[in-house]
């Protein structure tokens, strides 16, 4: 029992550590945002793969890399979780890159304060975790949120329902796939590798690529591989350790300081209907936050059972 409370414990710190390093990760994009999108993800790519390998040497694991690679592809759920994850993780980074460097961060953390319900909308659909009322009553007033600003905007918020749609399912193939954390990260990395390289070759070639010696750029691009796969690795060492829900509740500090990054930093628009929506969205998230707390279950189980006395 006390493993397991420390285990949690563990899980906790990781998660919410990789939420912490993400929420400030804009600043890092703002250094890049004079080179394309799809060029800072090919180096991010390149040079997390690069990244990881190293760190599996340095903790002697490569040996085991190789065993666990013969598995996955014996293992055809394993295989496809792997894909699966390097491709959502992909697409994920490419819109979150590209929306930073074009003045959408306050778009970026809405889609991340809505990722938690979709968190719990794929534990409940995937894992058959229970959805209980307040849960459905903050589905129900985030729905109300993204409705009012695709209504006020008249464009539907695809910056915002893309991340928080891809970064769901990528938690859910990390739950699915059973590799150490830092072999299942180089497995991702070393998925889509292959075509980052080739894209950046391509760009050099063509002369249109920023990978240049003297230019301090070039550091840059090379740390986008520690700065992304620092947090993603703690995420997988996390997200085995506690459950999903837990997860979704833990994802608000990323979106809160990228919001206030966005406002007060970047001074981004913020309007009223901004704040209106967000309102509903922070409403649904406390209900949610609260809903497995003993209180509002024994709330819930007397409403339960009083209706089935008038039934």
């Amino acid at each position: 029992m006390k493993d397991s409370i420390n285990n949690e414990k563990t899980g906790v710190l990781y998660v919410a550590l990789a939420y912490f390093m993400w929420g400030v990760l804009p600043l890092y994009w703002k250094w890049l945002d004079h080179i394309a999108a799809g060029e800072i993800l090919a180096h991010r790519i390149f040079w997390s793969f690069v990244f990881m390998i190293l760190l599996l040497m340095f903790n002697r694991q490569l040996t085991l890399f190789w065993k666990q690679l013969q598995m996955a592809v014996q293992n055809p759920k394993q295989a496809i979780s792997v894909i699966t994850a390097a491709l959502l993780i992909s697409m994920n980074w490419f819109i979150y890159i590209w929306a930073v460097n074009h003045e959408h961060i306050v778009e970026t953390s809405l889609g991340y304060y809505i990722n938690p319900l979709v968190s719990v909308a794929l534990g409940m659909i995937v894992l058959k975790e229970r959805l209980n009322i307040w849960q459905l009553i903050s589905f129900i007033l985030a729905m109300i949120g993204v409705l009012m600003i695709t209504i006020q905007y008249g464009s539907f918020p695809w910056i915002a329902i893309s991340l928080a749609v891809s970064f769901g399912f990528y938690g859910l193939a990390k739950k699915v796939a059973t590799f150490d954390s830092s072999i299942g990260l180089t497995f991702e990395t070393m998925v889509v590798t292959p075509i980052a390289l080739l894209y950046i070759v391509y760009a050099q070639a063509k002369g249109i690529g920023s990978f240049d010696i003297t230019d301090w750029s070039t550091l840059l691009l090379m740390g986008t591989g520690p700065a992304t796969a620092l947090p993603l690795l703690y995420f997988a060492k996390g997200v085995k350790r506690i459950p999903l829900t837990m997860i979704g509740f833990l994802q608000y500090i990323a979106p809160t300081i990228t919001l206030l990054l966005g406002i007060f930093l970047f001074h981004e628009t913020f309007t009223k209907t901004h704040l209106y929506s967000f309102s509903f969205i922070w409403a649904a998230l406390i209900i949610f936050s609260i809903s497995k707390t003993k209180q509002m279950e024994l709330l819930q189980n007397k409403w339960i059972n009083r209706n089935s006395l008038h039934t």
